[in-house]
Parts: structure tokens; sequence; C-alpha cells
């Protein structure tokens, strides 16, 4: 838990940096709020500091309307931890508790539910039921306040199991009914699609990393252009395909879903996808301070490590990736999607298929032995690479798999799991820190973020395939 001085220091500035980190709620009004709340300054003796937006409701308090607390970006610290309270974290944000109940997220984990209550209790101040609470209510409120979907409709989406569940919690979290926290929301909204602002902690360049993706996009599941980049999503109940842009302080997000049920994991491989819960502020001061490194930083701020919306799919292409041409691996992954896809019931924008499970590609022909081991590693099950995975046992097993490289496992442990401290053991990374003379072990724990830099620095970014009709980003 946060200080207290040093979070009274933060609520004076108004510091948005630290929104997600703690919560302030206030004894004399039963209201929490986000640190950088417009809202008058309380007395402190009037001040309880939460670790969670959930364990501000557990005690009691209902969220500010003005500065919307719930509603800000998750905690980085969930994002990186390795530890069972991080990997708990990811997982309840992925919906587990909703699919599979408390018990599927304890087994998941290898822990005792009573013990998995106790230390979230004791580190985040809420349960695991009560964080999923906490979550659907937010979903919710996104989609109430921000599209055209029924009020019944609204409620499913959430995850919540009845209409009246739903109303009693809106009721709780927000103090008013589900029709009036509509209000007079407007908008154009596609038929057929769920649009959602994605929030995220300033600076960001969006548009870099949506070409980043758009320029390794791989027909038949992605696409890109006019500054929009499209995929499918492989989800628990069924497909999605989703289409981001970058808005003017957010990522506008547009799904279209196959069954509602899946929105709360579709936003949060989207989050993941587009690394939108760094704390960018602090790294890009941390790795600006390196007097070798800080030009890259300062002239390309907001940098963020491109995730993945699918571990398996992300494997596949780093075992593909090594030593071959960008245009080469693209066309083996086409054929791949092509022979071996799951083809969408509802095609959208140039999008067909969903990447091939890994049981199907177990037994793809032809198929390097590598490519064979991991998709039957990870179709039996040997091998997991979700949210609640250990990183570290992960990286053994993936290294005695035939064939892998160190250079696919850091791929795999940089944008599938999230690892921030990965130096890609590239030659071209390796020839940009010779020629900055840098010393790499002084960026940890952020060496995921310098790579980034030190890639931009050896290969300028590369053009999209030409079947994409990429709009160009105006570059300063």
């Amino acid at each position: 838990m946060i200080e207290h001085d040093v979070a009274f220091a933060a609520m004076e500035s108004r510091d948005p940096r630290f929104d997600g980190w703690f919560y302030v709620a206030v004894t004399t009004t039963g209201v929490y709020c986000r640190p950088s709340c417009p809202a008058v300054m309380p007395k402190p003796e009037n001040v309880r500091l939460f670790p969670s937006a959930a364990a501000a409701q557990v005690n009691g308090f209902r969220a500010c309307k003005r500065c919307r607390p719930d509603a800000a970006p998750g905690s980085p610290e969930w994002s990186t931890r390795t530890d069972l309270i991080g990997r708990a974290m990811r997982l309840i944000a992925d919906g587990i508790v909703d699919r599979e109940g408390v018990a599927g997220l304890a087994a998941r984990l290898g822990y005792s539910e009573r013990h998995l209550h106790r230390r979230l209790v004791a580190e985040v101040g809420a349960g695991p039921q009560a964080l999923a609470r906490t979550q659907r209510a937010q979903t919710a409120r996104m989609l109430l306040e921000g599209g055209s979907l029924p009020v019944s409709d609204v409620a499913f989406a959430a995850g919540f199991a009845s209409i009246r569940q739903f109303n009693d919690t809106i009721r709780q979290v927000y103090a008013t009914t589900p029709t009036r926290l509509r209000g007079t929301a407007t908008g154009v909204h596609p038929p057929g699609a769920v649009t959602l602002r994605l929030a995220y902690r300033p600076p960001m360049d969006v548009a870099a990393v949506l070409d980043h993706l758009g320029a390794r996009a791989i027909p038949g599941i992605e696409g890109y252009g006019d500054g929009a980049y499209r995929r499918s999503l492989a989800l628990p109940h069924g497909a999605g395909v989703v289409t981001l842009r970058p808005g003017a302080d957010h990522v506008a997000c547009e799904l279209r879903l196959e069954d509602l049920r899946d929105l709360t994991a579709a936003v949060q491989r989207c989050r993941r996808l587009l690394d939108l819960d760094a704390d960018q502020r602090a790294i890009d001061a941390f790795l600006g301070a390196d007097p070798r490194l800080g030009p890259l930083v300062a002239r390309r701020p907001g940098l963020r490590v491109p995730g993945c919306a699918d571990p398996g799919e992300l494997a596949i292409r780093a075992v593909l990736s090594r030593r071959a041409p960008a245009a080469e691996v693209r066309d083996r992954l086409a054929a791949l999607i092509r022979t071996y896809g799951k083809p969408l019931a509802g095609p959208y924008g140039g999008i067909t298929h969903l990447f091939p499970d890994m049981a199907a590609l177990a037994g793809a022909e032809p198929a390097g032995r590598t490519q064979r081991a991991l998709a039957r590693a990870l179709a039996e099950g040997d091998i997991s690479l979700d949210g609640g995975c250990d990183p570290y046992r992960v990286r053994e097993q993936l290294l005695g798999l035939p064939g892998m490289s160190r250079w696919a496992v850091a791929r795999i442990r940089m944008s599938a799991l999230g690892d921030p401290d990965v130096l890609l053991p590239d030659r071209a990374i390796r020839r940009a820190v010779r020629r900055l003379a840098a010393l790499p072990g002084h960026w940890r724990p952020w060496r995921s973020y310098a790579t980034q830099h030190l890639a931009l620095m050896a290969h300028p970014p590369a053009p999209a395939a030409p079947d994409q009709q990429v709009t160009a980003r105006p570059r300063r």
C-alpha cells in the first residue's frame, strides 16, 4: 500500500499517474475517487486509502460520479507481478470467476479457495468474488453510458447471472439505477457492434502500436487500413472481431461478438495487445535518465511493448519468425490459416478466419519439429501461456522443447507473457547496444521497453503488406 504522505501529495497535485494504483475514500460523503479527482480536497482525518476499487466498495463506499474511479486504467502492478496475487488478478480480469467460479480460479493457480481468498484480502482488500463483481459493474457502466444495447443485454454482457443481481449491484456501487446511469448517451453505434473507450495512462503513441501490428498483419485474421487495426478473436464462448483506432485521449474499440458474455475477455485481450495498463511516464522517466538511451526515449515518448490477443498464436509466430524474412513468415502463417483456421460465421472487413487451434497445428503438414512440439504441448495443457501461468516455469518448459531457440522464448516472454524486462537476443539489437556503448543492465526492470527503442533505431518501421492498403500516418 502506498504511504499516506505520498498519497496526499498525489491528491494535492491531482497527479493522474497514480490513478489505478490506489483509491481515496471520504468518510463524510461515502464516496471513493481517483487521486486526480478535481473535487475539493478532503480533510486528512476523513480519508481512507484502498488498494483497489473493490476494497472501497466492500467497505461501503460508492464510486464518484465526477472522476469515475472504477474506469481508471488497471494498476500496472498486476500486469508485471509474477507471484500468486499478480497471477490471480490477471485471471480475474480475464473473467475466469464469471466462467468457472472461485473454485476454477483456485484450481488454475494450484491453491485452495480459502488460502487464495485470504491472500487477496490481505493485499488487495477484497476477495475474488468482490473483485469480479467490481469488474462486472464497471463493464456495465461503460456499456450503459457509451452504447445502445438494451439493458437486459448489458447485464449478461457484463457477466451478471440475473437482471436482479445486475440492478442490485448498480444501485450499491453507483447509488442509481441502470436506466438513470444510461442518461442521455448519444452517438452513432454500428449495428451489431459494441463500442467502448479504452483508457490508458499518457503518454502513448497509439498510432505507432497500431502501425507495428498492421505491418505484421496476417491476411485472413488481421487487417490494417486508414489508421484502424482489425483482427479476429477466439473467445471462451465464441468468436469475435475487434477494430481499434486512436482516439483523442483513449483507444476507440469496436467489438462484434458471437456471444456477449465474451465482452470482458475481449476487452482484456485488447488491453494486453496494446499494453494499455503500463505506467508509461515512470518507464520513460527511468529509461530517459540513461545518457545513452535518453535521446531515443525523448524522440519517441509513449512507446509501448505490443502484446498479443492469443498467446498460442504469438508462440507459433515466434517459432516461425526466427531468422526468416517477414514476407516468408507471413506467407507460411497465411497458408496455415487457410488450411487449418476456422472460418468465421460472419466475416467482417476482410477478417474471415480464426487462427488455428493448437490441436490442429500439432498435426499440421508440413511442420517443423519445434512447431509441432510446441502446438502439442499447448493443446494438451503441458504448457500454459495464460495470465495465471508461472513465467519462470514456462521459460524452462519452452527451452526444453526440441529446437526451441532462446530468441523465440524471449519473444514469447515479452509479448505473450508481458514480461517488462526482456532484452531480445537479436543481432540488430546487439549492434544497436554496441553502437550506443550502453550497459543494458542499467535498464532493468524495463528492458522490454528499451528493446522497442533499439529496434526502431536498428530498423525503421516496416511497411505493411501491399494488400492491406495502409494509409500512411504523417511523421514528424
